[in-house]
């Protein structure tokens, strides 16, 4: 593969998974908008794989306790933050792997990949999240989160599995509608990727092992380093930019973005 289409579809992974405008609607729209051929699964995991380790460094502090919970939880016990926090992920993660490995053996994932599709996704959405964002409480926090949430954001995680909807855009949709304030929102979906990410990447991995080659490898190699970089500093801009500005501006991204797609697709 080109080094100019690996460093595009790694630089787009790694801006889109964590902002709320979908990551999967960009990549599948890609080849539509530059003729390019599809970048294939490897790249696909080792932009996954990218994007997770930046997330991980990001909240570094966060994944230890939870990483340290999750011991503490396989032995039974949940008396301590972390084993409560790895506790709410895995009530948080348990739906979308159940929808996602449904949507994969029925064969819904390629029937999902429409111009038209990802268009009105981003539309609706976007003013989900804005409507959300504009109504939302701010009286909870992270280090407040409950079951129950974990329960509800996990549930609409599942429609982040419909390209176009964005994992990040509606799992911090639904904190917000929940009352979390805005940087906890992110927080929350952030760490929530996690869990998806590493179950995403194993389904994926799978396929990849058996048609792996050197050549394959180096480009996958080459796609990580470069999605990891950009997920880093999207996430950094995003944290610190919600210290002062609502999601507006990614609103009025995928309002802009979906009206387009669906111009062109209905044309």
């Amino acid at each position: 593969m080109q080094i100019f289409q690996l460093l595009l579809v790694a630089i787009i992974q790694g801006v889109t998974e964590f902002l709320p405008v979908s990551s999967s609607g960009h990549l599948i729209l890609l080849p539509h908008l530059t003729g390019t051929q599809d970048q294939g699964l490897a790249i696909d995991v080792a932009v996954h794989v990218g994007t997770l380790l930046a997330v991980i460094l990001y909240f570094r502090t966060d994944v230890r306790i939870a990483a340290r919970g999750a011991l503490r939880l396989a032995r039974g016990k949940v008396d301590t933050q972390g084993a409560f926090l790895a506790l709410c992920l895995i009530i948080a993660t348990i739906p979308a792997i159940i929808v996602g490995l449904i949507i994969k053996l029925t064969g819904l994932d390629e029937a999902m990949r429409s111009v038209a599709l990802i268009g009105w996704t981003m539309l609706i959405f976007g003013l989900v999240l804005f409507w959300a964002d504009s109504t939302g409480g701010t009286d909870k926090t992270a280090d407040r989160w409950s079951m129950k949430d974990a329960l509800i954001m996990g549930l609409a995680q599942c429609l982040a599995l419909i390209p176009g909807t964005s994992r990040s855009g509606i799992t911090i949709t639904a904190a917000r509608r929940l009352g979390y304030a805005r940087q906890d929102a992110a927080k929350l979906a952030m760490l929530m990727s996690i869990p998806v990410i590493v179950a995403s990447g194993f389904v994926l991995s799978i396929d990849v092992i058996r048609s792996a080659n050197w050549g394959v490898m180096r480009d996958a190699s080459i796609a990580a380093a470069f999605a990891f970089l950009a997920a880093l500093a999207a996430l950094v801009v995003m944290m610190r930019l919600l210290r002062s500005i609502s999601f507006t501006p990614y609103v009025i991204y995928r309002v802009i973005l979906g009206i387009g797609l669906l111009i062109w697709a209905y044309a």
